[in-house]
């Protein structure tokens, strides 16, 4: 029997239940899907918090890989037995499951060389990663970039990405033990915020200039630091909110610190355009499959103890990507 992780109401990781359900025949436009892997990712947490709104109950999860296993009417660019992955937001909640309906236009086809617990762990990472580097600032080699969670899923993928590109990476971590992590997958520096001052090391380490860009994930307590951080006319990217919301700010501050430009991208956005897609899809996975990027799974869940999954991701306890094992 399928079975997949709800929500019937919002709040901590107790609210999440792991039930069985019936899967029916695919719909028009959609195919059925069994599950290989299933990602777990940051941003499950703001659905089941409601910081991400959802009609309830829900579903939960954007993000997994399997085998097409029936195909609704109108579907012909799959079909049964292909191996496809997906991520999303809203359009692909529900992927902590078995099995599955879902919409064929976010699947993305699985090449051979790409196991389905590779894929779960950077279909969305290794996304963000690419057009972080190819599609939201122009690059060149030499820049520097400061990026937050360094030993994180995605900032593991980005900082080896950027010394792709060429450029210089320093990295944030909070523990030792991160910070080996995040020097073994390409950062160049790295600084522990919990006992060192962001913005003053990163003045130290560029000279006074600072860097050209920030990525940064963690939201609140890093924001200051991140501006701070920035050369004349850097580039800010908003990326989420892990320690909570960055708060209300006047625009004018961005010009007193340096004319700076800032973002809030969305990955949805980057990944709209299918042919735009499609080639950054085929970028990350030539990478991959080539061994120019290395995937670093540390943690392996049973979709049973999606609470625990949770609970160690709000921690703080998980470095690199986990996934859901099915």
């Amino acid at each position: 029997m399928p079975k997949m992780t709800r929500f019937y109401e919002v709040g901590g990781p107790e609210v999440l239940r792991y039930e069985e359900v019936e899967v029916g025949d695919p719909g028009p436009g959609q195919v059925r899907l069994k599950h290989g892997a299933v990602a777990l990712n940051f941003a499950d947490t703001y659905f089941r918090s409601g910081l991400y709104p959802a009609p309830l109950p829900s579903g939960i999860g954007s993000e997994a890989c399997g085998t097409v296993t029936a195909v609704g009417a109108g579907v012909t660019q799959f079909q049964v037995g292909d191996r496809v992955t997906y991520t999303g937001a809203h359009n692909t909640l529900g992927a902590y499951s078995t099995e599955r309906l879902i919409d064929a236009a976010p699947l993305i086809r699985l090449p051979d060389a790409i196991g389905f617990e590779t894929a779960a762990a950077i279909t969305m990472r290794g996304l963000t990663a690419a057009y972080l580097m190819r599609s939201i600032w122009e690059f060149k080699k030499g820049d520097t970039i400061l990026l937050h969670a360094a030993a994180g899923g995605v900032g593991l993928l980005v900082s080896q990405w950027a010394k792709l590109e060429g450029l210089n990476v320093i990295g944030t971590v909070s523990s030792e033990a991160k910070a080996q992590v995040a020097t073994a997958h390409g950062c160049d520096h790295v600084i522990n915020y919990s006992h060192e001052d962001v913005a003053a090391r990163v003045r130290e380490i560029t000279g006074g200039v600072g860097v050209n860009a920030v990525f940064d994930s963690v939201g609140k307590d890093t924001f200051e630091a991140s501006l701070n951080s920035l050369k004349r006319r850097g580039l800010m990217v908003c990326l989420g909110t892990a320690s909570g919301p960055v708060p209300a700010f006047n625009p004018q501050l961005l010009a007193m610190k340096g004319s700076l430009f800032l973002t809030r991208p969305a990955s949805a956005d980057y990944i709209a355009d299918p042919a735009e897609k499609a080639a950054l899809a085929s970028e990350l996975f030539g990478h991959v499959a080539q061994g120019r990027i290395k995937v670093d799974i540390s943690k392996r869940y049973e979709l049973a103890d999606a609470v625990q999954a949770h609970r160690d991701l709000e921690a703080r306890k998980i470095i690199g990507s986990a996934i859901f094992t099915l």
